[in-house]
């Protein structure tokens, strides 16, 4: 799954972070008291930038609330595998897609705890291998006139299985436009995923990639 991401403040992310601010929805979330996040460590429920088409098919950054719905039914990933047949992603995945800019994101190594559970071990940063930010697929949809967002998972690559059995559909910039088109076909796109993926450490910042 996944359920942290992080943005730092870059010379890549500050525009997309400024365009958000400005836009004409940041002032109705925050009338409804909802604030806006630009940089830190990123959890579910917040108000962050992500990338659509707008009603006239240009690519536009817009602020929207991860996560469909609330409390015990919050659904925060969608898997790629399964999106277009659920019905709380049907719609999104057909015709609601978007992109999510982030400069890693996080992940627990889970460890198999020898009575048939698994407990929760080191916490990961990973990214594409020489990305300088990274582009998370993900579907949106409007609820009570506002925006939100799930991210899309998928089957780890190899290297980073041991850490945990998903990971976040994510594309190369280059794919990005196509993935937000609502005429595009999803489907076509996914063989493109990023799979070359480098992790390190958190807490000890020791690479190991």
């Amino acid at each position: 799954m996944c359920g942290r991401y992080f943005l730092e403040e870059s010379p890549e992310m500050r525009p997309i972070v400024e365009a958000m601010n400005r836009a004409p929805l940041a002032s109705v979330f925050r009338q409804r008291s909802e604030s806006l996040s630009s940089y830190g460590e990123i959890r579910p429920t917040q108000v962050v930038p992500v990338i659509a088409s707008n009603k006239n098919g240009y690519r536009t950054v817009f602020p929207m609330k991860w996560g469909y719905g609330a409390g015990r039914h919050l659904l925060i990933n969608a898997r790629t595998e399964t999106a277009a047949l659920k019905p709380a992603f049907r719609d999104s995945w057909a015709h609601h897609r978007c992109v999510i800019p982030a400069s890693w994101y996080y992940e627990w190594e889970h460890i198999p705890a020898g009575n048939g559970r698994m407990k929760t071990g080191d916490k990961f940063r990973l990214k594409p291998r020489d990305a300088s930010m990274i582009w998370l697929c993900g579907l949106y949809r409007m609820e009570a006139g506002l925006p939100r967002f799930v991210i899309l998972t998928r089957e780890p690559a190899d290297a980073i299985r041991f850490i945990h059995d998903r990971m976040p559909l994510m594309l190369p910039e280059a794919f990005a436009n196509e993935w937000i088109r609502s005429e595009s076909n999803p489907e076509e796109l996914l063989s493109a995923a990023e799979t070359r993926i480098q992790y390190e450490q958190d807490e000890k910042d020791v690479k190991r990639i």
